[in-house]
């Protein structure tokens, strides 16, 4: 989220007495930003009585996020054309997308309405190997590459950890997805992807 902007309303009805200190502050329940409550404390002076008082406050967060910029379908890979940014009250959504570059590519779990806000938990990676695919297994290390013929028994995004089987031996291992219809050994040290 870029640009948030935090608006805060005081819901208790009566307001605090005055006190001639500077009044002390604490949070007692912080979990739901629409209903917090707050401890103000008013500590004792000079001839003037202490006081405490409990409020509850409500905030609203807005930040400029993401939003679906036309409908898009289940399954359906976002491209530039489905993304724009707009400010939006993000109090209840925990998971808004910020930066329209961390949709791109992904594809949406369901339907979404243009003017929807994106969510991380509503988009996912794109299916680079199928259940059912043939698949290069390939081994990498120090300039050295080794493949060979398998069958994904598995459907999995890229990074993500598959079953498959040797069309040599018939040996079922699991691999993880390197790329489109390629898949590599788990043991193998993982390169920087950024």
């Amino acid at each position: 989220m870029s640009e948030p902007q935090v608006e805060l309303n005081v819901l208790s009805a009566r307001p605090a007495p005055p006190c001639g200190v500077p009044v002390e502050v604490e949070a007692l329940d912080t979990r739901q930003l629409a209903r917090m409550r707050f401890l103000a404390r008013c500590p004792a002076a000079k001839g003037a009585q202490g006081w405490r008082q409990d409020f509850t406050v409500r905030a609203r967060v807005s930040a400029v996020v993401a939003v679906a910029a036309a409908p898009i379908r289940p399954n359906e890979t976002i491209g530039d054309e489905h993304v724009t940014l707009e400010r939006r009250d993000v109090t209840l959504v925990g998971d808004a997308i910020g930066a329209p570059e961390l949709a791109l590519g992904q594809t949406s779990r369901r339907s979404l309405r243009a003017g929807e806000i994106l969510r991380s938990g509503q988009l996912t990676a794109p299916l680079m190997v199928k259940r059912g695919d043939q698949v290069q297994m390939v081994a990498r290390i120090e300039g050295i590459e080794v493949s060979m013929a398998g069958e994904a028994l598995d459907a999995g995004a890229n990074g993500a950890v598959v079953r498959v089987r040797n069309a040599t031996s018939g040996q079922v291992v699991r691999m993880r997805v390197a790329g489109a219809g390629t898949v590599e050994p788990l043991d193998l040290p993982q390169p920087n992807r950024r």
